[in-house]
């Protein structure tokens, strides 16, 4: 098995596909340097990027199945070219990943098929001036928001302001300063809401999404839930936020999203993220 990535999580995910009596070795590529000293485990030097490297190895080592961590990976359609060459690779496609690489997308695709989202509102940068406007006048009818940059930025493109002015200051930042480079070509801005944040993720086939068990992870800078978003740092599960009623909406909005994505034509085969 091949595993791409070079994250805790890649090395979470290269553990538990070690211990499967179905599995003789795992290659990471790169790997780092917990995966260097497993059992049974090699790092590879092909950065996770690197599609046609990856797919080289791939075939060079006869890989069963290739397991993709990082979005960028498959939003540089690695999961595409595995298929061409006939490897099995547990990713979406370049197409279906959007789902994950642009916010502006997702956004859009859940309003056209009535899934629940926050309301929102999507800049390009020349819209600076419109965005500006947009805030104030959320604000001026008492309602907060949240200031995203559209693209892949590592976990740390969504701005939470306490305030109209900064507000107006993460999308300076975003749009004219170029703060998440071109992560931040497109800017969501989209409704605050309130409340206990859970992760709920989900095995996908392209037909039928299997809800893992919910979790939190620890997402701000600093103590207290105060500071600016990172990628995470840790995580625990069971989330005992999500309650039996809650989880069952949410498996059947994960459900409908599958669907969803069949019928536009990007079936969708992975870890379908749900927030």
């Amino acid at each position: 098995v091949l595993v791409v990535g070079g994250g805790g999580r890649e090395h979470a995910i290269a553990a538990k596909l070690r211990d499967s009596v179905h599995v003789r070795h795992v290659y990471c590529a790169p790997g780092n340097g917990g995966t260097e000293v497993e059992p049974d485990m090699t790092n590879v030097s092909i950065n996770d990027s690197d599609v046609q490297g990856l797919v080289h190895f791939a075939i060079e080592k006869k890989v069963a199945l290739v397991f993709v961590g990082p979005e960028a990976a498959l939003c540089a359609g690695l999961a595409d070219a595995c298929a061409v060459s006939g490897i099995p690779c547990f990713g979406p496609s370049k197409e279906a990943a959007k789902l994950e690489a642009s916010k502006a997308f997702s956004k859009d695709f859940f309003a056209r098929h009535g899934l629940p989202t926050a309301a929102f509102k999507t800049f390009t940068r020349t819209g600076y001036s419109a965005a500006c406007e947009y805030i104030k006048a959320e604000y001026s009818n008492a309602k907060e928001v949240v200031v995203k940059a559209s693209g892949l930025a590592a976990g740390k493109g969504v701005l939470v302001p306490e305030s109209v002015e900064e507000a107006l200051h993460a999308v300076k930042a975003i749009m004219l300063e170029d703060a998440f480079g071109n992560a931040g070509d497109e800017v969501v801005i989209e409704e605050l809401l309130r409340g206990e944040e859970c992760s709920c993720m989900a095995f996908s086939d392209g037909k039928v999404a299997s809800m893992m068990l919910p979790a939190q992870d620890h997402k701000r800078v600093n103590d207290h839930d105060q500071g600016p978003n990172t990628g995470g740092m840790g995580a625990y599960a069971p989330a005992p936020c999500l309650t039996p009623r809650l989880k069952r909406e949410v498996e059947a909005i994960l459900q409908k999203t599958v669907e969803a994505m069949a019928t536009d034509g990007r079936k969708y085969v992975g870890v379908l993220y749900g927030g």
